[in-house]
């Protein structure tokens, strides 16, 4: 890859990891955020009310995708990406540094909870941001390869987050992670977000935006991507395995390792960290498989896998569970979860209608994560409650694989003004 695509690769990516940092740390350390700002006395109580604190911010995606999306639209990806970054680093920022409720009381959790949702706001467009401005400088017969980096970025922080953990729970007491170890990987983010700034603003506008000769208004915008509201209702369908198998297998792995399969956490996290890395080779090794075989047979193949196979994995790892099977179970669901992803997310881009391409991307994507993805960790916990069947998440799996085989079949007779499928 020539130099002059790489760095603007790196420049988008820069901003889209900090975004997928800051909810993996949240996940990863529900069990002692659970303690800091929602101490009920009860044990599962407190994890459910974290739990949801996580997934709420995934409610204020699809009004980021609207609103923030119509901006992006309008003046541009360069400056929308660079809004988007502002505003995660201020959610960032309220979380790592409120009190416990100890401190402040029932301050604490409200500060959390509104430091969520703005995070929750600036992540409903930026991934569909970063996703459009990569599949917009790609070279051609790239486009697979160049927009699977938005994600794959985003394993760089699942990883990140991973080291983080077993740093700090092989070197500090229980008692020191529940009192302030918890909050070092949040620092660490805040840390860096002057450096993501600055390599962000060193971005250029896309050509293709720039070529455009008529520039809808936010309102014409907003109008254009309700009108197409197939579009949108097909790609969250689309979206929704990738959603879901992503936090099943990086923000909910942990918890579901300690205290469902009640494994060490040391164990857990080294998993997850295992799961990251083989994310990062998949998605864009199947991005660029997309670009010679087609986006709709590979996720064909990929979702009618994952339809087969979540619900038996995870029968298979509950029958014995050992650091070595979860291993084995979550590499095979990295296998899924990269495979998907690397064609789902350009082929999302190409669907959608010129004028509101990043605004119908993000949209569809914010549903997605917001009604399925964002609370699958609470989902799952729920779920094995009420059945008592520690392998039911899998069964959850399955159905985000039917969603999206049905939105596959749905969408093959819709051909979007502007689309440029294989």
């Amino acid at each position: 890859m020539a130099g002059s695509k790489f760095r603007p690769i790196v420049r988008v990516a820069s901003g889209n990891f900090l975004e997928a940092y800051d909810f993996q740390v949240f996940g990863y350390y529900a069990t002692y955020i659970s303690r800091a700002f929602f101490p009920t006395g009860n044990e599962f109580a407190s994890l459910m009310l974290t739990l949801m604190t996580f997934g709420a911010g995934f409610l204020m995606r699809p009004l980021g995708a609207v609103f923030l999306g119509a901006y992006i639209d309008h003046h541009g990806r360069r400056a929308g990406l660079l809004l988007t970054l502002g505003l995660m680093a201020v959610g960032t920022l309220s979380i790592a540094c409120t009190p416990s409720f100890a401190a402040i009381g029932i301050l604490a959790p409200l500060l959390v909870v509104a430091g969520r949702l703005l995070q929750g706001l600036s992540a409903g467009v930026e991934i569909g941001g970063a996703s459009v401005y990569l599949a917009e400088i790609a070279t051609p017969g790239h486009k697979g390869f160049f927009t699977a980096w938005q994600s794959a970025s985003q394993q760089v922080a699942v990883i990140l987050a991973a080291l983080f953990g077993l740093v700090l729970t092989i070197n500090l007491s229980q008692n020191q992670m529940v009192r302030w170890g918890w909050r070092v990987p949040l620092w660490a983010g805040c840390a860096i977000i002057p450096l993501l700034l600055i390599i962000r603003r060193s971005l250029t506008e896309t050509d293709v935006f720039l070529a455009r000769k008529h520039r809808p208004s936010v309102r014409e915008i907003i109008k254009t991507v309700f009108a197409n509201w197939y579009i949108v209702l097909l790609g969250t369908m689309l979206s929704t395995l990738t959603t879901v198998s992503f936090y099943m297998i990086t923000a909910y792995t942990p918890t579901y390792g300690s205290s469902v399969l009640h494994l060490a956490s040391t164990g857990s996290l080294m998993v997850t960290l295992c799961v990251g890395i083989s994310n990062f080779i998949w998605v864009p090794v199947m991005g660029a498989l997309s670009d010679r075989i087609g986006r709709r047979p590979l996720l064909f193949g990929i979702a009618s896998l994952a339809l087969l196979t979540a619900y038996p994995a995870l029968a298979w790892l509950v029958s014995a569970p050992s650091v070595s099977r979860l291993l084995a179970v979550e590499l095979w669901f990295s296998f899924l979860f990269g495979s998907y992803s690397g064609g789902m997310v350009v082929y999302l881009a190409e669907v959608m209608p010129a004028d509101v391409r990043t605004s119908g991307w993000s949209l569809s994507f914010s549903l997605a994560t917001a009604l399925f993805g964002g609370f699958t960790p609470a989902i799952s916990t729920y779920l094995i409650r009420w059945s008592g069947n520690a392998a039911i998440p899998g069964v959850w799996l399955s159905f985000t694989a039917l969603l999206g085989l049905a939105s596959l079949l749905l969408l093959g007779r819709y051909s979007a003004p502007g689309a440029d499928t294989q």
